[in-house]
């Protein structure tokens, strides 16, 4: 594919950083990142491939609409991938105005000066462009023991988080309709890997595992999560970025449903094999079962044979060799995680306000 410009919105992210970095190694794109660089937005992510000449970063906030509009017009992307916003759950519970302001605001701002730049293309350079909405499995509300999330399953939000993804899908989609807006939208389901910030279950698991704290379950653990390894997300993000259909959502999931307890234990039985310490023992010992996140969804599961059929992507990592990456890089990775641990989060509980 010929080399396009891409605007990356949370580019210094979790999932967004994993994009930068793909798109920079895997590909001959152009990569400007935008991000606010919140607690959660850091450039040591995308340090690997910061010195690319085919990469750009800029601080700003999506809700600045001036800068939106100057940023747009100046770089003159062909395809922009949104993935800039709040995202913890529990974050959410304790303040929902920043996840309203960020995922909803943020968003309309954002899509307004695509409008605007998108209005004044040629025609052959408004066929080519893109918006693309990362989304999150989450807007679909709670499963019970059977059945998967489909890009025809009913929104049902049941957090502020959830709430704020599904008004940001409602809104890019309304563009579309309403002003021809050329976008796409995915729906993944739970990532993990390198460069996540510990506040998430898999890495505030493995920190506090390599340090001896207890690791926190909600409730009885039985909540169940189709996990689905970060760099096999970047690799499907581009893929829809780069062809897929325009108006369509896209559904992208690991196939790997564990309970919150198993993926626990699994990282203390991989913590014993390849980083022992005698001091601590067996890890599962520290499990410690606390009180449970208010309106816990039971269960979430994700259909990705849409994207897999029309698009060719698949998941490469199993839940296994996912996670045995994953644990070794935090081991191999000590001054990104520490940098954390000393300020900016020290794994406290979150989400207790309601």
């Amino acid at each position: 594919m010929a080399a396009k410009r891409i605007l990356v919105t949370g580019g210094a992210g979790f999932i967004g950083s994993a994009v930068t970095r793909h798109l920079i190694a895997e590909t001959e794109h152009h990569v400007l990142i935008l991000d606010k660089l919140t607690y959660a937005g850091n450039l040591d992510s995308v340090e690997t491939v910061a010195s690319s000449p085919r990469y750009r970063f800029v601080q700003a906030d999506i809700v600045d609409a001036p800068l939106m509009q100057e940023i747009i017009t100046s770089y003159r992307p062909e395809v922009i991938m949104h993935l800039a916003a709040e995202s913890h759950v529990d974050r959410s519970i304790d303040g929902p105005g920043a996840f309203i302001e960020t995922n909803v605001v943020g968003t309309y701002t954002l899509l307004q000066a695509a409008l605007a730049y998108w209005q004044l293309l040629s025609c052959v350079e408004k066929e080519a462009f893109r918006f693309h909405h990362i989304s999150t499995d989450e807007v679909f509300g709670s499963l019970g023991p059977e059945g998967y999330f489909t890009e025809s399953t009913p929104y049902d939000p049941r957090s502020p988080y959830s709430s704020s993804k599904a008004a940001s899908d409602h809104l890019v989609r309304a563009w579309h309709h309403t002003y021809g807006l050329p976008i796409v939208i995915s729906n993944c389901s739970n990532n993990y890997g390198p460069y996540h910030f510990p506040e998430k279950l898999i890495p505030l698991v493995i920190l506090n595992a390599l340090e001896g704290r207890p690791l926190p379950v909600y409730g009885d653990g039985s909540n169940v999560r189709d996990w689905l390894y970060v760099e096999d997300h970047a690799r499907a993000l581009v893929t829809i970025a780069e062809r897929g259909r325009v108006g369509e959502s896209y559904n992208i999931g690991g196939h790997n449903e564990k309970t919150n307890l198993e993926v626990v234990r699994a990282i203390c039985a991989n913590l014993d094999e390849i980083a022992p310490d005698t001091r601590i023992g067996p890890r599962d010992r520290l499990i410690t079962f606390v009180k449970d996140r208010p309106g816990h969804d039971q269960r979430y599961a994700i259909d990705a044979s849409k994207i897999s059929r029309e698009l060719g992507w698949i998941p490469q990592d199993t839940f296994e060799t996912g996670l045995a990456k994953t644990v070794c890089w935090y081991l191999d990775n000590r001054i990104w995680w520490e940098r954390i641990r000393s300020g900016i989060y020290r794994g406290e509980r979150l989400g207790t306000a309601a």
